[in-house]
């Protein structure tokens, strides 16, 4: 089954998933890359450039090129880099711009963590693809930047986000459908991911600190003792602010609280992570369908949000065969199995190329949502692929 998995989403990966941003978003007019194509495939070449899209499609290459070492790989991390530290790169504040207009401007400067995170991710992954020390002098700059600003010293945590100058800012969602909260589970997630990945080239001895900390701050803090689920939004002294449960989010935090404890090699702080990950596992469970998908959200006062987005899919895959992997789980690896079968026949866009934003809960492709943009990129289904590549040598 694995080794079958394994072929299967190589081809996928190379085919489907990295051949469609190298042929379709690369803008050779302006530089860098497309920031938008719409549902039914129409290219919108003036669309605004996200950090947070070009982080990802930074991380996504320099990863395949350290897996695979194709050139064609190497040639567009090196584009995404030269294009991210010369456009998004703060060199007067530091940190990194939320958006750039298609021209390469800024168009708002604000200064999000989560964004600053995937810009860490990112750059810490093309030097351990490539060796490239002055890309690492950048991810370390920008760990510094986080702690600076962002580490709250008086109740512990990351807050969300500042004015491009560091100062207090009104509106700190990542998105309208957020809520306008100091601290947030996502943030904190991908500052963790970052750090971890960080850690794996610069074992220094603040960021192995605060990487405890992260991991620290999700077993005490984030997860839900009662429930299982990750609490989502707090307040600055850590009160939780909602009750929306994120099916996707429960179960790619499984993985990545793992896999921090791992990268750190310490026994005590995995088999601590190690306990708590079924009642994590079990919780975003209750979001999967007999079909093999898995749910976005449910709202405590509204019918739960039954579609079956293209990230979600790809986190639970990774989460499942997290749990057979490292605990010997048999059912969550026919979990797994029965999420990939569902992508493959549901999300996967054959015939133009990439994965669909959504299932609807009906069955109907959602064309509605970008096939690449802001927030749609090759990171979540690209790092499925490259993950079960690697994990099963």
């Amino acid at each position: 089954m694995i080794a079958t998995m394994k072929k299967e989403m190589r081809e996928i990966l190379e085919n489907n998933i990295l051949s469609f941003w190298i042929e379709h978003m690369q803008d050779y007019e302006e530089g860098g890359f497309y920031g938008r194509m719409t549902g039914d495939g129409t290219l919108i070449k003036h669309a605004v450039k996200g950090g947070i899209l070009n982080a990802r499609i930074l991380w996504t290459f320099s990863a395949a090129y350290r897996l695979l070492e194709k050139p064609v790989y190497l040639e567009t991390a090196k584009r995404a880099k030269d294009y991210f530290l010369s456009h998004f790169y703060d060199n007067e504040y530091g940190g990194v711009y939320w958006a750039l207009d298609y021209k390469g401007l800024p168009a708002d400067t604000k200064k999000q963590v989560y964004n600053l995170g995937f810009a860490l991710y990112g750059l810490s992954e093309y030097y351990r693809a490539t060796g490239d020390k002055e890309v690492l002098g950048y991810a370390i700059h920008l760990f510094e930047t986080v702690e600076t600003y962002s580490f709250d010293t008086d109740n512990n945590g990351y807050f969300e986000a500042f004015t491009r100058e560091w100062d207090v800012i009104e509106d700190m969602r990542l998105s309208e459908k957020d809520a306008n909260e100091k601290k947030t589970m996502n943030t904190h997630l991908h500052i963790l991911e970052a750090y971890t990945n960080l850690y794996r080239v610069w074992q220094d001895e603040k960021l192995e600190k605060q990487l405890r900390n992260l991991i620290d701050i999700f077993t005490d803090k984030i997860i839900n003792k009662g429930t299982g689920h990750l609490d989502l939004f707090f307040d600055e002294e850590w009160n939780r602010k909602s009750t929306v449960v994120s099916y996707g989010h429960d179960i790619e935090a499984s993985w990545l609280i793992y896999e921090a404890s791992l990268v750190l090699n310490d026994g005590s702080l995995i088999s601590k992570v190690g306990d708590t990950l079924p009642s994590i596992i079990s919780a975003a469970g209750e979001g999967l369908t007999p079909e093999g998908g898995m749910i976005y959200e449910k709202h405590s006062d509204t019918p739960a949000d039954g579609d079956f987005h293209w990230w979600v899919q790809a986190e639970s895959v990774v989460g499942y065969l997290n749990m057979y992997q490292y605990f010997n789980d048999k059912g969550a690896l026919k979990k797994a199995s029965r999420c990939w079968e569902f992508i493959k026949t549901n999300l996967i866009d054959r015939e133009k190329g990439e994965w669909y934003w959504s299932i609807r809960h009906n069955g109907m492709v959602n064309r509605e949502d970008d096939k690449a943009g802001f927030w749609k990129c090759p990171y979540h289904n690209g790092r499925m692929c490259m993950e079960v590549m690697e994990r099963f040598n």
